[in-house]
């Protein structure tokens, strides 16, 4: 089982980040208004949380980081939207190549949650509705995301 002191301090930034990104990833796909994306944000927290007693070296020690409401390094800022999901994307492709390398055993079930992450972010509200009324759970440019998410991560 892999654990933190398996990481450089910089992998270990990007592997920390990754659940983030990945929430990213599908947040800027969809067309969501302020309180979609609050709801969004808060689904990536509730993935950590439902994660605490992960068998996983990583997902655990990422879940023990944030309980210690660890600070990483801000990411590179982008200009626009379009931006930011091309940097969250490659953030995932480079936590996958840092993962597969260094902690092969536990890789597949890491990289398996990251996409987990994204779909509870695309489930987490409802688009294109008015008060609450109508609107699609997931729409098809989340489900693109959670599937482009996947492949990012050779899932």
């Amino acid at each position: 089982m892999a654990t933190r002191a398996d990481f450089t301090p910089e992998e270990w930034t990007t592997i920390y980040q990754s659940p983030g990104m990945a929430g990213m990833v599908v947040m800027l796909a969809g067309k969501s208004g302020p309180f979609q994306a609050v709801r969004e944000m808060f689904a990536v927290g509730k993935a950590l949380a439902d994660q605490q007693d992960s068998s996983n070296g990583i997902i655990s020690a990422i879940v023990s980081a944030a309980k210690a409401k660890e600070r990483a390094e801000a990411a590179e800022q982008p200009k626009t939207l379009e931006e930011a999901r091309t940097l969250a994307l490659a953030h995932i492709r480079q936590t996958a190549m840092i993962v597969d390398a260094k902690a092969p055993a536990d890789a597949a079930q890491f990289k398996s949650w990251l996409v987990d992450v994204g779909q509870k972010v695309a489930e987490a509200a409802k688009e294109g509705g008015f008060l609450g009324f109508g609107g699609t759970q997931v729409t098809d440019e989340e489900r693109a995301a959670v599937s482009e998410l996947a492949t990012t991560l050779g899932h």
